[in-house]
């Protein structure tokens, strides 16, 4: 997949706002969903922080059923696609359509090799499912890549996933701006995703940026599971008139 055929995708030229639900239950959950469709967002992804996978699908169905049209993408905490997709092949089988899968660690290898990516490859076609994989390279709280391999991290990602994606160095911290610099010079017109520390007050710092993943930087204040309508309205105001030039 390309930048354009991404930002098809989803009718946007400027970044694509994906908000990150962490789910406590499905009835929490939709009332997000409600709150991200209400202000434009074209999809969102789910994650479970507090509980197994197991206790995740039932929520995961549920959400598909409210919402049968909706862009819906999942992660399942600290999960690599090797054990991911095999179930998100079931989950379609079933009728449940899972539309991308982010894994914080996609097990890219530098200096080259990618035992474990080619593995996960590997899952993923066995298991028929045919949604797009977002493949955190060089992310919070996994190995640490030096920021001199930067560049050969990212190039070994493009093998793998569809969307290279990266982070800060935790949860809510800005991604910095020359690693991204250098990401994008090594993946060229391949689809960069970024998942931390963004926010309506930095987004016009990411302009090169394809794809926004955004929990914190929406959500109301002190509250790791529900996104703040006027915060969300005000990122998609601002990714529609920076990006764009048009708040229509």
């Amino acid at each position: 997949m390309n930048r354009n055929d991404f930002h098809k995708l989803f009718k946007t030229p400027g970044p694509v706002v994906l908000p990150v639900i962490h789910v406590l239950d499905s009835l929490r959950t939709r009332k997000n969903v409600e709150i991200l469709l209400k202000a434009g967002a074209p999809g969102c992804f789910l994650i479970n922080h507090d509980f197994a996978p197991e206790q995740f699908l039932p929520i995961i169905k549920d959400t598909r059923a409210a919402f049968p049209s909706l862009w819906m993408a999942v992660n399942f905490l600290a999960v690599t696609g090797k054990d991911a997709f095999p179930i998100l092949g079931q989950l379609q089988a079933e009728g449940c359509q899972v539309d991308a899968y982010w894994a914080d660690d996609a097990c890219i290898d530098e200096d080259s090799g990618n035992v474990q990516a080619i593995a996960i490859a590997e899952a993923r076609q066995k298991s028929g499912w045919n949604g797009l994989y977002f493949g955190g390279t060089a992310f919070k709280k996994q190995r640490k890549i030096a920021s001199n391999r930067y560049a050969d991290a990212a190039s070994e990602a493009c093998k793998f996933m569809d969307v290279i994606t990266t982070s800060g160095v935790a949860t809510g911290r800005e991604a910095d701006l020359g690693k991204l610099k250098t990401f994008r010079a090594a993946i060229g017109e391949r689809p960069l995703a970024v998942a931390s520390g963004l926010s309506p007050e930095n987004a016009k710092d990411y302009a090169d940026v394809d794809c926004f993943m955004i929990a914190t930087g929406i959500n109301e204040k002190d509250n790791f599971y529900d996104i703040d309508p006027a915060r969300l309205a005000d990122l998609m105001f601002i990714t529609r008139t920076l990006f764009t030039g048009t708040s229509s």
